[in-house]
């Protein structure tokens, strides 16, 4: 009689077991492995439960809850299980829970390794003190040269502001990985110290895409947009090739100037070398383009988006709100809703702005209501504001007063400035004298509170007022703010400042400027002789007025372009009624188009009118 032999198994029944954890996809399964492993007596066993922890506390199809619960039940977990839960808590930014478990590890006697550091000390993002308790821990147990461990206590610094610190640790390290080099220069753009961080950026042995990025990008958020087109061009010279990420924050600096040739050019090397343009790039373009005066080229990105964010509606949406298409603003929305998508409270700021630029009380008022109506928005501050700047700019300055005093908090400087705004469209002193020192006292260091209500006393004839706001003005330390006026031609960003002399062919510029108003002069221009009292703040009553800077850029884009060319003008301030007046006739006495945008919307000159229909 024959005998049937079974050959044992190669790995012994405990050892499959944990290695089947390893491939588990779904609760319900881990369970029954985790059942059989109770059954084999080995629920104490770190390796077992740790891949049970592993798998229900960071897969997505987890349970922090159940893994929780196999932790209180280890008597002795080891620091891989520590580190596994340090991880969960993280990303589930459950911050203090994560120190008090650090705390826990340190009581039950388990040395932290390696991979125990970085998250903890990623919790002390809001407990500087403790921050520094972990960072003696690190060194303590000999991991102060780790580089992970390094650069997570940098970005720790950083958070709190505390760049000497930062600095310590980084120029402690041995091996400064790209991680290192970017989190020491974006740490010291967030605190405005630019010079610091060219400075380690310029002691980089090799610069790459990540690291430019970082420095661009550092100039960019502190609006030094010339000083980031240098750069970017050394970047474009030492050959390194542009990524995602640096294109994002060039065509930002693009849209801080109204540069929109280089914006083009970006947008078409993009295409060129393949970089993918994901939701979130593609609105920075969209973005660019909208507020460089190039509306249809926004369209038509966003019309190429195969999945639209709600950040992609809200942006073409507030695109056509800032160029006084309110119409079109509205449509959009609509398109939106039919096809499913929900609006969010920006998108409602943005079409109540849209209704604001373009004189649309009746739809603002029915849009403010319909956001609570039908989609259970609350009304922010921002909403409030819009509000009243719709209801100001027509006219209605007692509703608009009635809003403010009936809203549920306290107006903030916005929605005061909005209203101070109105009573300087319509010349209301009395109502402009109330708030505006309401405003200037939310906001002592805005040099253009101060004007605008000392422009409006000076109206009336007011002088001793005038001057009481103007001493107050010295004794405060505050500075007008000097209207200034940028062109972009043949790639290069030109800046004109009111009244400045500084171009090289300034005196071209200003022949032309002479020229200019001779000639519009038979068009029926006259110099608006008030609007040097009353908007004196927003160009600092430059003297003559003729030299407002929008003034000598238009000069200078008729100096520099072809016949038909149109002119694109990026200002600083509001545009002023003379400004506004003589660039409709420029643009009927030279036939040209001519774009502006200023610190509030878009206004297109053409044949002698302006798209905003003298409404802004």
């Amino acid at each position: 009689m024959s005998a049937i032999l079974s050959i044992p198994s190669s790995n012994p029944p405990t050892i499959s077991t944990f290695k089947n954890l390893d491939f588990c996809s779904t609760m319900a399964e881990l369970k029954q492995h985790h059942a059989q492993i109770v059954k084999l007596g080995l629920s104490s066993d770190n390796d077992g439960t740790g891949r049970l922890i592993k798998f229900s506390a960071l897969s997505q199809s987890g349970d922090l809850p159940y893994a929780l619960k196999v932790f209180a039940s280890l008597p002795q977990p080891d620091a891989f299980i520590y580190n596994t839960i340090f991880r969960a808590y993280l990303h589930a930014q459950l911050h203090t829970h994560c120190l008090s478990l650090y705390s826990h590890m340190l009581q039950n006697s388990v040395t932290p390794n390696n991979y125990s550091f970085p998250p903890v000390i990623r919790a002390c993002a809001a407990a500087a003190g403790v921050g520094k308790q972990v960072h003696a821990h690190v060194i303590k147990f000999g991991f102060s040269r780790d580089s992970y461990c390094q650069n997570n206590l940098i970005r720790m610094y950083v958070g709190f502001d505390e760049l000497e610190a930062a600095r310590r640790v980084f120029d402690r390290m041995e091996r400064k990985d790209d991680v290192s080099w970017t989190t020491m220069i974006s740490g010291y753009s967030q605190c405005g110290w630019l010079g610091e961080a060219l400075r380690v950026f310029e002691t980089m042995a090799v610069k790459n895409s990540a690291a430019w990025n970082a420095v661009i990008a550092a100039h960019v958020q502190n609006n030094r947009f010339h000083d980031a087109f240098k750069l970017f061009d050394r970047m474009m010279e030492e050959d390194v090739e542009m990524d995602g990420f640096v294109a994002a924050s060039m065509l930002a600096a693009c849209t801080g100037l109204g540069a929109l040739e280089l914006g083009e050019w970006i947008h078409e090397r993009m295409e060129s070398r393949g970089i993918r343009i994901d939701t979130k790039l593609a609105t920075t373009l969209m973005d660019m383009y909208c507020k460089c005066g190039r509306l249809d080229k926004a369209v038509e990105v966003f019309d190429g988006l195969r999945v639209k964010g709600v950040s992609s509606w809200n942006c073409m949406i507030g695109g056509f709100a800032m160029h006084g298409r309110g119409r079109d603003a509205i449509g959009l929305l609509k398109r939106m809703e039919a096809e499913a998508g929900r609006p969010d409270p920006v998108t409602f700021v943005n079409v109540l702005a849209a209704c604001a630029h373009s004189g649309m009380v009746e739809e603002g008022r029915r849009y403010f209501s319909y956001m609570t109506e039908a989609y259970d928005i609350a009304p922010r501050m921002e909403h409030y504001g819009c509000l009243v700047d719709l209801l100001g700019r027509a006219g209605l300055l007692d509703e608009a007063r009635m809003v403010i005093d009936e809203m549920p908090m306290s107006p903030d400087v916005g929605v005061l400035g909005a209203l101070l705004g109105a009573c300087r469209i319509h010349g209301n002193l009395e109502m402009a004298e109330e708030v505006g020192h309401r405003v200037i006292e939310l906001e002592p260091g805005n040099s253009g509170r101060y004007v605008l209500l000392a422009n409006l006393y000076a109206k009336e004839g007011r002088l001793e007022d005038v001057a009481r706001v103007r001493k107050l003005m010295n004794d405060r330390g505050v500075k007008k703010v000097a209207g200034s006026s940028t062109i972009e031609l043949a790639g290069s960003v030109c800046e004109f400042v009111a009244g400045g002399r500084a171009h090289p062919e300034a005196r071209e510029i200003y022949a032309k400027v002479g020229e200019i108003v001779r000639r519009i002069r038979d068009f029926g221009y006259v110099t608006d002789s008030e609007g040097v009292l009353y908007e004196a703040g927003e160009e600092e009553s430059e003297n003559p007025l003729h030299y407002h800077s929008e003034k000598l850029a238009i000069a200078y884009g008729l100096l520099k372009t072809k016949p038909g060319d149109t002119i694109r003008v990026t200002k600083n301030l509001r545009v002023c009624k003379d400004c506004h007046e003589a660039s409709k006739l420029i643009s009927e006495a030279y036939d040209r188009e001519i774009i502006v945008r200023d610190r509030n919307r878009f206004h297109h000159f053409k044949g002698g009118v302006c798209s905003c229909n003298d409404y802004w």
